[in-house]
């Protein structure tokens, strides 16, 4: 736990690194190009420092690691990547990614939001330097509390921001002023927490824990599996790649007007959203097959 700062979305804890690490100028980030916003405009807030983000496009909604090692040279300090993209639902093969990192002395950020909660990841397993992840998506927690984590090497590597009452030793001792920095995670948590949003988020994981994250996973790819294949009957293209180890909760289908798709949806009781043009459908493991049948019907009731 002392590797884990509460923070109040992703973002923060994507900035905590970007704003962080020493950089050179010539240094350079890797991603993904149709990564979520949060994962690119930190870095990219970097240019003013000399520092390039290379965005490495899809081919076909799936990002391919050769492709990524193309893209970095002696000069990357830094590959960032979605555990899940948000978009598409290619879910990136963080244990290949984060080897190769390794290989060529690169750390590796993940932004564990679309798959924290409803996939396995160990990250003492996994050759990662860093995650962030908020807790109201798959988590199924409040808005406004998340997580980051870093591995203990780096802690005295970033240049500490954000620091405030709550970062330093004995920081209940009011009267006494002493800048000893928290020689963990903690250092982060600057000040007063959302209390009740982290409370919140404990209480989820307690849930998703009794139930087991690999029977949520078995359920959510059964679920996501049903519904690719009544999409297919119904004369639907599924976007998202389905391959063993690339797929993920979130389907991505093409449809005609999926804004107007996305409102009939709503309007019969049914959440979905519109990501890059596309239909976004992504179920939980509480959901069942005849609310995925009610979907593909709502999909298909304007054509």
């Amino acid at each position: 736990p002392l590797d884990i700062a509460f923070v109040k979305n992703t973002s923060e804890g994507i900035g905590i690194v970007a704003e962080g690490l020493r950089w050179r100028v010539g240094d350079n980030v890797v991603t993904a190009e149709d990564e979520y916003p949060a994962n690119l405009y930190p870095w990219m807030n970097l240019a003013e420092r000399g520092v390039e983000l290379r965005r490495v496009p899809s081919r076909e909604g799936r990002i391919s690691l050769d492709d990524l090692r193309s893209a970095i040279d002696g000069h990357t300090r830094l590959v960032s990547l979605s555990f899940v993209e948000y978009a598409s639902g290619f879910r990136n093969d963080l244990f290949a990614v984060g080897q190769m990192c390794r290989e060529k002395g690169v750390l590796f950020f993940v932004d564990a939001i679309q798959g924290l909660g409803v996939l396995p990841l160990d990250v003492q397993q996994m050759p990662i330097d860093f995650l962030a992840a908020d807790g109201h998506k798959w988590l199924l927690s409040p808005e406004g509390a998340g997580l980051f984590w870093l591995r203990r090497e780096w802690i005295d590597q970033l240049h500490p921001v954000g620091i405030g009452w709550n970062s330093v030793l004995d920081s209940r001792n009011f009267s006494h002023v002493e800048f000893r920095l928290k020689p963990h995670a903690g250092r982060w948590e600057s000040g007063t927490l959302n209390v009740g949003g982290i409370l919140g988020l404990g209480a989820s994981l307690e849930l998703l824990l009794a139930i087991g994250i690999e029977a949520i996973a078995e359920r959510v790819l059964y679920l996501t599996d049903y519904f690719c294949e009544r999409c297919r009957q119904a004369g639907l293209q599924v976007y998202s790649s389905r391959r063993p180890g690339e797929a993920s909760g979130i389907v991505s289908v093409l449809v005609d007007d999926v804004g107007a798709v996305v409102q009939r949806c709503r309007e019969a009781g049914i959440v979905v959203n519109q990501r890059a043009g596309r239909l976004r459908v992504s179920p939980h493991a509480y959901n069942s097959i005849e609310e995925l049948d009610h979907l593909v019907a709502q999909i298909g009731a304007g054509s």
